[in-house]
């Protein structure tokens, strides 16, 4: 079997009563190669009317880079670097935290357009040690940037990093996979063995992993030396990622860093605001937990 377990999501609300997925980290489990974060977002309608408590209000990182992944929606982003960027279906958007940077992600094209259905999944990817005090900064990528394929009853898009033949245009710091696949039902993917670490999240849909079934929030750790092959019971959405592990790093609240003390200088900086907030969006903050 390639499944070495299973990890369930847990619900988190992160304000105003908006509800995601959580994954990882996970206990046994804190990450995936480089991953280190993976929320599920919705699938929620948010009405024309839609309070201004459920948008993420500006908040920081360090020593990571955010990606945002779309399925149905649009989300309004705006960083320190004085980015900003909507995100739509099949696009990327790819901040690199680093030394530190701040942004929102609100919920704008609903207020404006009458409502939206927000579909989508964000993760973390730990920065290496050479890399974690970068200098921030920002990538938005579609089109060609992100290569697809349609095998006629998969459709598949790699996110990030590279793959077999394959490589994505975003900027990535250490060996890293990501991809979104549609599998029509009594479909097949195979996921070689390429990465040493390695996981398929189920979106929606039904698959089972060389016969052990996983479900729709459900995601598998694959063993590590070992081809697993998916196959789509139903129609379903899979998300496959992994890479090379980085070494441990710690996590609080919104920073990632191989050092306790830098944490600890992070948390100090944002309590007395010494973070410069997003260009267009500095009337407001998340403080601290």
């Amino acid at each position: 079997m390639a499944v070495q377990y299973i990890i369930d999501r847990r619900i988190k609300d992160l304000g105003g009563g908006f509800e995601v997925g959580r994954l990882l980290p996970f206990r046994t489990q804190p990450m995936v190669g480089p991953f280190i974060f993976f929320d599920h977002m919705g699938p929620v309608d948010l009405p024309e009317n839609v309070s201004k408590d459920v948008d993420v209000r500006p908040h920081p990182h360090i020593g990571l880079s955010t990606v945002t992944y779309l399925f149905d929606g649009t989300t309004t982003h705006r960083d320190s670097l004085g980015v900003h960027q909507e995100i739509r279906p099949g696009e990327v958007n790819w901040m690199v935290a680093g030394s530190g940077i701040t942004h929102s992600e609100r919920f704008e094209y609903a207020r404006t357009h009458g409502g939206d259905l927000i579909h989508g999944i964000q993760t973390w990817v730990a920065l290496p040690i050479e890399d974690e005090e970068t200098a921030p900064a920002f990538y938005h990528h579609e089109g060609a940037d992100l290569p697809t394929w349609n095998d006629h009853d998969v459709r598949g898009r790699l996110i990030a990093g590279s793959i077999g033949s394959m490589k994505a245009a975003v900027k990535t710091f250490s060996p890293l996979f990501y991809m979104h696949w549609e599998m029509d039902a009594g479909a097949t993917e195979s996921l070689s063995n390429e990465y040493s670490e390695r996981a398929i999240y189920v979106v929606s849909g039904l698959v089972s992993v060389d016969g052990e079934v996983i479900h729709p929030g459900q995601m598998a750790v694959l063993k590590q030396g070992e081809t697993a092959v998916i196959q789509a019971h139903i129609a379903s959405q899979v998300m496959a990622l992994g890479g090379e592990p980085i070494g441990e790093r710690f996590l609080y609240w919104n920073f990632v860093s191989s050092s306790k003390a830098r944490l600890e200088q992070a948390k100090e900086d944002w309590r007395l605001q010494r973070m410069k907030l997003p260009v267009g969006d500095d009337q407001e903050f998340t403080p601290l937990p």
